[in-house]
């Protein structure tokens, strides 16, 4: 599927008018694309499925909904890493509308919480729209933050694999300077995917590998930056300073950058990863998590907590470990895998 592509003044007329005269939230995908993000999202779910959602299905050809079974769907989110807070909104809204409709058919308990599920995911979104992906700004700017092991440096590749496949001229910035092996990984991917990678000596300024990143990418005519950073949260102050130093730098000529700053988790921590998402959040101002390697992990529940309790959309999804297994999120998809 395309994550990227610049439309010709023509087309985004006409899109932007369609998309004006559209009942859905979104335009629909190309039929290819949609069905690459199915299967995509499909995998991604499958060991959460299998693990613990897939027992939800039973609960639904049960004759009347008891409390049991309630108790049941209960346990099963939370197992899957949903976490109680989240587990217990989103039941309690959905017994609610069960109290209010007067609902006793399984089937119809599980639209509900279907519609609840989603809801969830895609509220985040709704109040934080992303930049983009088919008619992005001249020069895209992500910063990319995550903790050691998370999977970030493989991430930013998989992305700036995309954009390029997709067209795009990338430039990456390995401003990790505190990490000789961060540097040298980012740039071994980037010789794998041909693509340019700026870096400095380790221990270098991090600011000064961001302008110099900009510098090449302007140079280059470039569409898509990708800038990795630290990702040490035992010196979060500094961590903080960092960051703010990194983003004047990259106002003094593109002030409305960078265009999001995208938290890389680990979906097999689980709720572990739901601290890491608070702790990033409170130094950097997150505004997109990727969900790596989320086919890893029997506990895909954790993107309703990151959603429900952060407040942060959820932009990507891993899949896989090749380099195509990256895929942009889908709250419909998402929970529709699910619950099949």
């Amino acid at each position: 599927m395309r994550l990227w592509r610049r439309k010709s003044a023509e087309e985004a007329v006409v899109e932007a008018a369609a998309a004006e005269a559209a009942v859905g939230p979104h335009p629909e995908a190309a039929p290819g694309e949609a069905a690459e993000l199915h299967e995509q999202t499909l995998h991604a779910v499958e060991r959460t499925k299998r693990g613990f959602f897939g027992r939800i299905s039973g609960l639904f050809e049960r004759a009347d909904f008891t409390d049991e079974i309630w108790d049941e769907l209960e346990e099963i989110l939370v197992t899957s890493d949903t976490g109680l807070g989240t587990t217990g909104a989103i039941l309690g809204r959905v017994r609610q509308r069960v109290r209010d409709e007067g609902v006793k058919q399984g089937a119809r308990v599980r639209e509900l919480l279907r519609d609840e599920l989603i809801a969830v995911l895609e509220q985040p979104a709704r109040e934080h729209p992303a930049w983009a992906l088919d008619n992005p700004p001249p020069m895209l700017i992500l910063l990319v933050v995550g903790v050691n092991g998370a999977g970030k440096t493989t991430t930013i590749a998989k992305m700036a694999h995309a954009f390029k496949r997709d067209g795009a001229t990338v430039i990456l910035g390995a401003a990790d300077t505190f990490r000789a092996a961060a540097t040298d990984q980012l740039k071994v991917w980037g010789d794998r995917i041909g693509v340019r990678v700026v870096a400095h000596q380790p221990n270098a300024d991090p600011s000064a590998v961001v302008f110099d990143t900009l510098s090449a990418a302007e140079g280059a005519k470039a569409e898509i930056v990708i800038i990795d950073t630290a990702g040490r949260l035992h010196t979060k102050t500094n961590l903080m300073e960092e960051l703010k130093k990194m983003n004047r730098v990259i106002q003094r000529n593109h002030p409305d950058a960078p265009h999001e700053t995208l938290l890389v988790l680990d979906a097999t921590t689980g709720q572990n990863g739901l601290i890491q998402a608070k702790t990033f959040t409170e130094a950097v101002g997150v505004t997109g998590i990727v969900l790596a390697k989320l086919d890893g992990t029997a506990k895909g529940g954790i993107a309703f907590a990151i959603a429900h309790d952060l407040d942060i959309p959820v932009r990507f999804i891993g899949t896989g470990e090749k380099m195509g297994d990256l895929a942009p999120f889908d709250a419909q998809e998402f929970v529709d895998s699910l619950l099949s």
